[in-house]
């Protein structure tokens, strides 16, 4: 019963917020639960759902290069300035943080219980986007990382 107060909550939280992310997700995961299918199909999108979220997300940014707007001269241009190469060194930096998160979050479920939370709350009520658990967990993962290190030094 829990279950579905919280995922009701959610869907609260993303009538509040206006946030159509958190209302469709929670009220697909509420409508799997109700009609008796969550047993069959939580698992797979706990194990496969990020990887098919960030497949769906890696389709709509290469749309552009799909259609023509960006091709390798734009590609060039926009990594010769300083705003393109800090971008270009962030999307490599992201992308290996993210990697890191989801170890991170494969070993230690308390992790990502405090990122869910944490990306709840951001979607819910600060227009946040819930890519959140990926990247925070990748932070999460050289934070941890840091101090592992300092411990080791002091």
């Amino acid at each position: 019963m829990s279950a579905y107060l919280f995922l009701l909550l959610l869907v609260l939280i993303g009538v509040i917020s206006h946030n159509q992310s958190v209302i469709i997700a929670s009220s697909v995961l509420l409508i799997i639960k109700a009609v008796g299918f969550g047993d069959q199909l939580f698992p797979t999108l706990a194990s496969k759902g990020i990887h098919w979220g960030v497949t769906i997300i890696t389709i709509a940014v290469l749309v552009p290069i799909a259609t023509g707007d960006i091709g390798f001269r734009e590609l060039w241009n926009s990594i010769k300035g300083p705003v393109g190469i800090v971008a270009f060194a962030s999307g490599i930096f992201v992308a290996l943080a993210a990697g890191q998160g989801v170890q991170l979050m494969r070993v230690d479920p308390v992790v990502t219980t405090a990122l869910l939370a944490g990306t709840i709350l951001a979607v819910g009520f600060m227009k946040g986007v819930p890519v959140g658990p990926l990247v925070g967990a990748g932070i999460a993962a050289l934070i941890l990382g840091g101090f592992n290190l300092l411990q080791k030094w002091f």
